[in-house]
């Protein structure tokens, strides 16, 4: 984003002219900072978007706080657009729908009367229909306005004036989280529970030392409105909380409810984010009655062992929501004796019932720019924003105070000087100008005297100014500590937190128990097979293992790549050239009676994309994963097993960077050879190249200098690093062991040696 203070492109421009392309740059930039900090991204302050918080400053304004009678939703409306958001009344009451919707948000800023929507996509009534008040959360963010703590500036048109900030008492941005999508960027922060948020924030300002694995503790995941479990690993939710950005693995919560002789059913009644009732029995309708897929004459194998597994253990299913019970979902097996695990699987492997939820934490932070951040870091941001918001305050108030006891030290003057006071207002035809002479009193001071009542000149009222101005004097000292002591700052601020967490903190309604992702087991005899694979990406399997490869047959013009021994329960995985991974069943792949079949007919292909790289193991087996731009990393099999016939997103590549070939690591290889294409070889480590079960980009293994690339990968055991090349133009192999070996060991990311050898065209064996 640009800085408001650096100078325009249009400044490069002549007098005279201006290019086509330097207008459509400048022009372009502008929108999209306009779009990304005036419309899609919150603040990470008060964890609003321009809209929401002018929303809600323009009902301060009319007084619509909690105990008050609520308005019609069309009168809020008027009143924003009028005064502060000259934007379409739709865009505008959809954001108030929004922070009235409990099933939306967290914690609704908004009590709507009326008909809000629904989970299930019903729209709200119209704006003319509907009432709306304040609640009383929304305090957290407006009862400070008023006391100097945050900037204000002109409106659209410079009538009034608006806030650029809310002075929020708790960070709103992480208790309700915000969706959006921007220029080149887009957010989806999950909403997180109360207590434990403001929790954190008590922990950081305690210790800002504190690092990830404390605040986790304390804030173990996200907590969604609408409760449902999260399933994804402590690990894997610490990644995601510490990078910003990834995805968690969440199902919904169900009951098992006894019926009469011995008859049960499933009742879900808790879904996860993004899923709806209405959308699982469409789903389900999908499957039980499936479509004939265009271009295509009857029904695909999976359509129609799909619908056969529903229906031979689902009998019928309905939505029971409602007024009881905000989502109930009633699943009846078949029979009784249908195991209750295996349908609660098909459930969820076969519904949204199992589901990721995105997580980007990009807001717009207190400089002003949209960046990406880890939770500890918008913790910290915040706990700064809220120090300087304090102090601002008192500082506000600091103000105030020194202001009334001016006022009362000029008020004992005529206390203690009644007569005196009086016969100088009376002889003088300028009383003020008099009094400030006569009793060295400021024009602020002399003006409050001269509009004094004359029945404040009691006794009575003289011992209230001396109390007051003694109870003043107490607050100054106050306030003035707060400014100048840190440490007294910081207990005010833990005091203000823990009322809070008091008055409106709350239990937890999301699990977080980790489990494993259910998928729909299809009954396999366990037996050892052996996966070919082709060059050209055509796949067969023969049973047993220890066979000769070099007995394998191809089509014409194809030719061996590999071979896999492993088991009928296993998983082949296929590596794209996009980065992409897809994976097939073992026990679905053809006979070797014949050539087999390709690749592209078990899996959707990413159009563009084509498969670089195949092997089948065991879920357990590590894998190492390069590029040609010497990155890496360490992931399981079980981890780029997908259950899309599409794949998923494994390894980041930039342009011009190929995927290597995938190297099997065992306990026995305690380090890694890379050899480039300048033949260096570096030797590394196994335990220094970092697991990734997510996937990604992997960090340096080797380092480059461009034109140079990463050509061969091999682990080495104990039994040292096999060189083969040519010597006296005969092929050769020797072994690279010992002191020789340990010559080319060396920390990640180095360029390693030169390999020396007498062998022509040298190769890792």
């Amino acid at each position: 984003m640009t800085d408001s203070n650096q100078p325009s492109l249009f400044d490069r421009a002549d007098d005279d002219a201006l290019t086509l392309g330097l207008y459509a740059e400048q022009a372009y930039l502008d929108y999209a900072v306009s779009v990304v900090k005036g419309r899609a991204l919150p603040e990470l302050g008060d964890g609003q978007k321009p809209v929401q918080r002018r929303i809600l400053f323009a009902m301060q304004a009319m007084g619509l706080q909690s105990g008050s009678r609520p308005v019609k939703s069309a009168r809020v409306v008027g009143d924003v657009l009028g005064k502060f958001h000259p934007h379409g009344d739709q865009a505008a009451y959809d954001a108030l729908v929004r922070m009235a919707q409990a099933f939306t948000l967290r914690y609704p800023l908004i009590d709507g009367q009326g008909n809000f929507g629904s989970r299930d996509g019903d729209n709200a009534a119209a704006m003319r229909y509907t009432e709306a008040r304040l609640t009383p959360i929304a305090r957290l963010l407006l009862d400070e306005l008023g006391e100097g703590t945050v900037d204000f500036v002109p409106n659209y048109d410079g009538s009034q004036l608006e806030p650029a900030s809310l002075p929020a008492r708790l960070p709103m941005v992480l208790l309700n989280g915000a969706s959006g999508i921007a220029v080149g960027m887009a957010t989806e922060m999950p909403p997180h529970n109360l207590t434990e948020v403001a929790q954190a924030c008590v922990a950081l300002i305690k210790d800002p030392t504190l690092d990830a694995a404390a605040i986790q503790a304390i804030v173990p995941g996200p907590d969604f409105p609408g409760g449902a479990q999260v399933i994804s690993e402590a690990e894997d939710i610490a990644q995601v909380y510490a990078s910003g950005r990834g995805s968690l693995k969440m199902r919904a919560r169900w009951q098992f409810e006894e019926m009469a002789r011995g008859q049960w059913q499933l009742v879900v009644t808790e879904l996860p984010p993004g899923t709806s009732g209405q959308k699982v029995l469409e789903e389900i309708e999908d499957i039980t009655n499936p479509k004939v897929k265009t271009g295509k004459k009857t029904l695909s194998p999976d359509q129609q062992q799909n619908k056969a597994q529903m229906l031979a253990l689902l009998d019928a299913v309905r939505d029971e929501s409602g007024k009881d019970a905000d989502v109930r979902l009633v699943f009846e097996p078949k029979s009784s004796r249908v195991e209750r695990d295996q349908f609660v699987t098909l459930l969820l492997s076969q519904t949204s019932l199992e589901t990721n939820v995105s997580v980007n934490l990009v807001c717009v932070g207190t400089d002003g720019r949209p960046k990406q951040k880890s939770l500890r870091d918008i913790l910290l941001e915040w706990t700064a924003f809220r120090a300087q918001t304090i102090l601002r305050r008192s500082q506000y108030r600091l103000d105030k105070v020194l202001d009334r006891i001016h006022v009362l030290e000029g008020r004992m003057v005529v206390y203690l000087n009644v007569d005196e006071v009086i016969q100088t207002i009376r002889e003088s035809d300028e009383p003020r100008q008099a009094l400030m002479a006569r009793f060295k009193l400021s024009e602020r001071q002399a003006e409050d005297i001269l509009e004094m009542r004359l029945r404040q000149l009691a006794r009575l009222e003289g011992i209230k100014i001396e109390q007051e101005l003694q109870d003043k004097k107490d607050e100054q000292v106050k306030l003035e500590e707060l400014i100048e002591k840190p440490p007294a700052l910081r207990r005010l601020m833990v005091k203000e937190i823990e009322a809070d967490i008091k008055a409106f903190g709350d239990a937890r309604r999301t699990v977080i128990e980790p489990a494993e992702r259910a998928v729909l087991a299809i009954k396999v005899t366990d037996e050892p097979v052996t996966v070919i694979v082709s060059q050209k990406g055509w796949l067969r399997s023969r049973q047993g293992h220890g066979h000769d490869a070099a007995q394998f047959t191809f089509k014409s013009g194809d030719a061996y790549y590999g071979h896999f021994e492993c088991r009928s329960t296993h998983q082949l995985i296929v590596l794209g050239s996009s980065g992409r991974v897809y994976s097939t069943p073992v026990a679905g792949l053809p006979s070797a009676r014949g050539d087999g079949s390709p690749v592209t007919a078990l899996i959707d292909l990413e159009p563009g994309t084509q498969v670089i790289h195949s092997f089948a193991a065991d879920a357990d087996q590590m894998w190492l994963i390069t590029t040609s731009a010497g990155f890496g990393f360490k992931a399981p099999t079980r981890a780029m097993v997908s259950r899309q016939k599409a794949g998923k997103q494994f390894i980041n590549l930039d342009a011009g960077e190929a995927l290597m070939r995938p190297i099997q690591l065992d306990a026995s290889q305690t380090h890694v050879a890379l050899l480039s294409s300048r033949q260096r070889l570096a030797v590394i480590d196994s335990e220094e190249i970092k697991k990734l079960a997510g996937g990604g980009k992997g960090t340096i293994l080797i380092g480059l200098d461009a034109p140079d690339q990463l050509n061969q990968v091999k682990p080495v055991g104990v039994a040292g690093l096999p060189i083969r090349g040519t010597y006296r133009n005969q092929e050769r192999t020797d072994i690279l062991a010992g002191a020789d070996l340990e010559a080319y060991f060396c920390k990640r990311a180095r360029k390693g040696k030169l390999l020396q050898t007498r062998l022509k065209q040298p190769e890792l064996g």
